[in-house]
C-alpha cells in the first residue's frame, strides 16, 4: 500500500533550513572558537578543551530533561515547535555573547568563556535542537518523507558549514581583525539564524494524535510516559544504544576535523585560505550526494547498508589523505577530501530518518510514545561529541607544545596538527563503520510488522 503523503515541497524546504539556523551557531563555535580564544585572546588551549569537555557533561542532563519535557508538552503550536522557537532566543544570544570575552583577569575570562558556553550548548541549544531533531517525527508519518528531510536537513546544515567556514576569517577581518571582527561576525551569525529557525519552525505543522494513530485503539501507545519508565524503554532498546554510540564518534570525528582544519591549513600546509578550499571540495561533493541519498535508500531499501558502504570507502580514503598529506600532494589531498565527503553523506543525510526508526520500534516492543527523549540522542551526541572533540583538540595542541602567539610552531606541534586531521579522523570512522554493521533496527521493524501480521490473521 503507497504510504500517504504530508508534506508540501515548501514545507520540506521549510523543515531543511532550520539545521542551517543551527549551524549559524554550532560551525562558528565548533571551527572557530578555539582559534579566537588562542590567537585573540591569548588563553590556553588545554585548559579551554577541558572546559569545553566539563561543559558538555552539563549536556547529558539536559538533552534527558528536555526530551522528556517535550514529549509531556501541550499547546497551540503543539509538542516540539515551542522549544525550537523560543530556544532559539538564547541560543542567538549567547553565541554573541562567547565571543565577547571582556578585558580582566585571565581566571575571569576563562569563567565567563564557561558560563555563557555551557549556557549555549547545555541549556538552549539543546532546547532548540532536539526540538528540531523531534519535529521531523512529529510533522509526517511517511519514511520516504522522513529520509527526504534528513537529506534537506543536512543539505542545509552542509551549506551553512560551508559558508561558515569559508567566509569567517575573511569577514573578520572585514570587519577590523582581532576581538573586534570576532565579535561582528558573531552578532551577524546570531541575527541569521534568529531569522532562519523562525520561519522554519512555523512554516511546518506537527500532526494531531489521531494522524499519528498507526495502532488500534485497543493497543494504542502511551503518551503520557514518565520520565524513569522511559528511560527504562530506551535501555531496552538496543538501537538508541547503538545511535548514541555513532552520534558520539560522528560528531567527535566532525568537531576534531573542524577545530584542527583551520591549523591544519595555517601551519601544515602554510596556507591559512586553503581551508576554504577544503571545505568547499569535501562539502561540495556532499551536498550533491545528498540529494541522491533517498534514491540510494530506495533501491537499495536500507539506509544502514547505504551508510555501511559509504563508510568503508572513507576509511579508503581517509587513508589516501594520510599519504597525500604527507607528501604534501595538495591534488591528491583534495581527491581523497572530496571522496570523503561523497562517502560520509548518506548516513548524515539519514540519520534523522534511522532515529525515527529507533522510535517507532521502542512504539511496537514497548508500546510507548517517546519520541523526544529518543532525539535527544542526536543533541546528546552533537554536543557531547563535539566538546569530547574540542577537548582532544586542545589538549593534543598542547602536548605538541602549540604556542598561539607565537609565530613559528615547535615541530612537534606541526606533527600533532597532521595526527588530529589526518589519521585520528580514519581510526574512528573505524568504530563508525563497526557500529553501522549492528544496526538493523529497519530489518527489526519489518520483522516485527510481518510477525505480528501473520498472527492477526490466525
Amino acid at each position: 500500500m503507497k504510504e500517504k503523503k504530508y508534506l508540501k515541497w515548501y514545507q520540506k524546504m521549510a523543515y531543511g533550513s532550520g539545521d542551517a539556523a543551527a549551524n549559524c551557531g554550532y560551525a562558528l563555535i565548533s571551527s572557530f572558537m578555539m582559534l579566537y580564544l588562542t590567537n585573540s585572546v591569548g588563553l590556553n588551549s588545554a585548559i579551554i578543551g577541558t572546559l569545553m569537555m566539563v561543559s558538555r557533561i552539563f549536556d547529558g542532563v539536559t538533552d534527558i530533561i528536555f526530551g522528556t519535557l517535550i514529549d509531556h508538552t501541550k499547546s497551540k503550536l503543539g509538542k516540539a515547535r515551542p522549544w525550537m522557537l523560543y530556544g532559539q532566543i538564547g541560543v542567538s544570544l549567547c553565541l554573541f555573547l562567547v565571543f565577547c570575552i571582556p578585558d580582566v583577569s585571565e581566571g575571569m575570562q576563562y569563567a565567563y568563556f564557561f558560563v555563557f558556553y555551557t549556557a549555549f550548548n547545555a541549556i538552549f541549544f539543546t532546547m532548540n535542537n532536539i526540538a528540531y531533531a523531534t519535529l521531523s517525527a512529529l510533522i509526517t508519518r511517511n519514511s520516504e518523507e522522513r529520509v527526504q528531510l534528513g537529506a534537506l536537513r543536512s543539505i542545509f546544515a552542509l551549506a551553512m558549514t560551508m559558508f561558515v567556514m569559508t567566509a569567517t576569517t575573511g569577514l573578520v577581518e572585514n570587519f577590523g581583525g582581532g576581538a573586534k571582527g570576532w565579535r561582528a561576525v558573531a552578532f551577524i551569525f546570531a541575527v541569521l539564524g534568529l531569522a532562519i529557525n523562525t520561519v522554519s519552525c512555523l512554516m511546518v505543522k506537527e500532526l494531531s494524535d489521531d494522524e499519528t494513530a498507526v495502532d488500534s485503539k485497543d493497543n494504542k501507545p502511551k503518551d503520557d510516559v514518565k520520565f524513569t519508565e522511559a528511560l527504562k524503554l530506551l535501555l531496552k532498546n538496543k538501537y538508541y544504544i547503538i545511535m548514541v554510540g555513532l552520534y558520539l564518534l560522528v560528531y567527535s570525528a566532525n568537531s576534531i576535523a573542524q577545530g584542527s582544519g583551520i591549523y591544519m591549513a595555517k601551519y601544515y600546509f602554510g596556507n591559512d585560505s586553503l581551508l576554504g578550499i577544503i571545505t568547499l571540495v569535501k562539502m561540495v561533493p556532499m551536498v550533491l550526494a545528498m540529494v541522491i541519498t533517498p534514491l540510494l535508500v530506495k533501491i537499495f531499501k536500507s539506509i544502514q547498508k547505504v551508510s555501511l558502504f559509504g563508510y568503508i570507502l572513507a576509511i579508503i580514503s581517509g587513508c589516501v589523505q594520510i599519504f597525500a598529506a604527507s607528501q604534501m600532494n595538495i591534488g591528491l589531498f583534495l581527491v581523497a577530501t572530496a571522496i570523503t565527503g561523497i562517502a560520509i553523506s548518506p548516513f548524515s543525510g539519514s540519520t534523522n530518518a534511522l532515529l525515527a526508526e529507533t522510535a517507532d520500534y521502542t512504539r511496537r516492543t514497548q508500546k510507548a510514545h517517546v519520541e523526544g527523549m529518543v532525539f535527544s540522542c542526536s543533541s546528546i551526541g552533537v554536543k557531547l561529541g563535539g566538546g569530547i572533540g574540542s577537548a582532544i583538540v586542545g589538549i593534543l595542541l598542547e602536548i605538541g607544545r602549540f604556542d598561539g602567539m607565537a609565530a613559528v610552531q615547535a615541530g612537534s606541534a606541526i606533527q600533532m596538527i597532521f595526527f588530529m586531521y589526518a589519521i585520528l579522523p580514519v581510526i574512528i570512522n573505524v568504530g563508525i563503520t563497526i557500529l553501522l554493521k549492528c544496526l538493523k533496527v529497519e530489518k527489526a521493524n519489518e520483522q516485527w510488522d510481518l510477525d505480528h501480521k501473520q498472527e492477526a490473521n490466525v
